[in-house]
This record gives C-alpha cells, structure tokens and sequence, in this order.
C-alpha cells in the first residue's frame, strides 16, 4: 500500500515537473516571439543612443529614427532599419520609445507633418521617455488615443552611465493595464521600472527629482568649493562628506571636482553627462508647474537662474555638474 501511495507521488511529482517545465518554455518561446518584433526607437542621442543599444542587446530588432542622421549610422552599420521620419518608424513597428530634449520636439515627432500619428497603427503602444511638461504629456495621450493607440510617459533618471549599463530608472504614467506591456521593453533599458498612475504623473515625479538633483549637486559644489578655499584636500573633503549626513549623489556618484572622481563629467572637462541647457529646461518647468499649482519653491527658483546664467555664459553645452566650475569663476555671483 505505501508503495502505491509512492508511486502515485512519484507521478504527481513527475507531472508538475513537466508542468512547470512546460510553462518555463512557453515563457522562453514568447520571449523569443516578442525579442523577434521590431520597436521603433525615435532620438538617438546621449541617452537614446545607450537605451536603443540595450534593446539590442536583448534581442529586439530596432526602426531607429534621428533628425541627424550621423547619430543613426552606427545603428545602420549594425544592420539596424534607419528611417526617414518618425511616421515610417510607425509604419514599420507597433511599439515606439522617444527620447527627445524637449516639449516642442515631442510634439512635432508625434503629431508634425512627418510625426508618428501620420502612419500609427491602432493598438500600438507609444512610450515617451523625454521630460517635458506632464501638460503637454496628457495632450499628447489625448491625440494619440483618438488614433486608436496608447500613449504613456515615461522619463528616466540615472544619466548616461545608468542610459549605458541598463540600469536607469523609468517613471510611469499611463493606463495601468498597460503597464505590463511596456516594462516588458523598460526592464531591458532599465532595473527600476515603476508605476506612478495616470499620464503626466511620470513627468511630475521626473520633474521633481530633477529640481532636488540641481539644488543638491549647487549645494556640493559650494561645499566643496568652500572646503578648498579653507585648505582641504578635495579627495579628503569628498570622503568625509560620503561618511556624514551630507552625502547624496552629486558627492557621492557624481562628483563634481575634477579629481575626487573618475569616469564622471568631471574627470573629463564636464563633457557627456547631462547637458546644463538640459537641466535649465527641467528646472523651467518645475517652476512652470511651481506656479500653475502655487507651490512656494525658492530653492529651486534659485537654482534655475543659476543654471539660466550658466548657459548664457558658455557652459550651456557642458554637463550640469560644472557648476563647480562657474562658482569658482564667479566671485561676484
């Protein structure tokens, strides 16, 4: 009698085994039919470039679209489709990602005279990962929708060592029941992939984190400038500061000294990164979006004008990081 209980729980075994082991593969080939389905990927620039690289990487053929064509070249030497506008990146895939510096190009990409509505099939699914205004987020959802197609915003955060490594940040608004189909792409580019609900609000959340990323890195470059002006060795300085309750990213991650670091901005005559007209632009809406829901933001009023004076005194091409660099040219400021 035990022995037949045994064999009826060797075989009980046995079938779940082949269950799961059936479900495994199921999951394997789905993959594989979905990593065979071509995403469109539309800005290949700083960060655009690395994320299209990284669905790549994980196997999806990539319809890349830039409005300079010597950033799609590299994707057209590997064997990538290069199209000429972003309604044929439409034409030819039913997933789209964006990458774009501002609320102006994503409005012309999406509904200009070569945009993405022109050729959008209904039912595609339409991820933009710019920071633009969460305004402009919902209009454009409210377009995209009348096509038939789902719209959702998704900004990131983490810069272009993050953009690279696949390890950025994404923030999403959208249709909660389509959350799943678009972190399916989103965790190829990034490891934290999170819901933050309806359209707009994957913008608020990259808005505010962008306007407390510049007031933190201006206040670690008035420490560390401060500190060096009283004789302290910067390296010293940085690691006393990522021991104690000052430490945060911009010390920490992102120093912005040239020497305390390397692989940074800093190291490298704040070239690559994150662009200072870029972090203008953010901090421009935060104070938009500040005044359209009387939020008192002093601190990051202070931190747009500086940022704002920045670029019109030769650093809008630098990272944002060189900060350090315009308060120790600026005595009077």
């Amino acid at each position: 009698m035990a022995a037949v209980f045994m064999l009826r729980g060797s075989a009980r075994l046995l079938y779940k085994h082949r269950k799961v082991h059936a479900a495994s593969i199921a999951m394997v080939c789905s993959r594989a039919m979905a990593s065979k389905t071509p995403v469109g990927f539309i800005g290949l620039g700083n960060m655009g470039n690395p994320m299209a690289k990284n669905l790549v990487k994980h196997g999806y053929p990539v319809v890349a679209y830039d409005v300079f064509p010597e950033a799609c070249k590299e994707f057209q030497d590997s064997g990538a489709q290069v199209m000429d506008s972003p309604a044929d990146v439409a034409e030819r895939a039913d997933r789209i990602i964006t990458m774009l510096p501002s609320s102006p190009n994503a409005v012309d990409v999406y509904t200009g005279a070569n945009g993405i509505l022109k050729k959008v099939k209904k039912g595609s699914l339409l991820i933009d990962s710019s920071t633009i205004d969460p305004a402009v987020s919902k209009e454009l959802a409210k377009a995209v929708e009348k096509m038939g197609a789902v719209f959702m915003d998704a900004p990131v955060s983490g810069g272009v060592g993050a953009a690279r490594a696949g390890n950025l940040t994404f923030m999403v608004g959208g249709v909660e029941q389509e959350f799943d189909a678009a972190k399916e792409l989103l965790t190829c580019m990034g490891s934290n992939v999170i819901y933050c609900g309806e359209v707009g609000t994957g913008q608020a959340a990259k808005i505010c984190n962008n306007m407390l990323l510049a007031i933190s890195m201006i206040g670690t470059a008035e420490a560390m400038n401060l500190g060096i002006r009283l004789g302290l060795d910067p390296k010293l300085l940085a690691k006393i500061l990522n021991m104690s309750s000052g430490r945060c990213w911009s010390s920490d991650t992102y120093n912005p000294v040239p020497g305390v670091m390397e692989g940074v901005p800093s190291a490298n005559n704040y070239q690559g990164g994150f662009g200072t007209t870029l972090m203008a632009k953010d901090l421009g809406l935060a104070q938009i979006t500040a005044t359209n829901t009387k939020t008192p933001v002093p601190l990051g009023s202070l931190a747009h004008q500086i940022y704002r004076m920045m670029c019109a005194k030769g650093y809008a091409l630098k990272d944002f990081s060189a900060v350090f660099q315009f308060l120790r040219e600026e005595e009077n400021l």
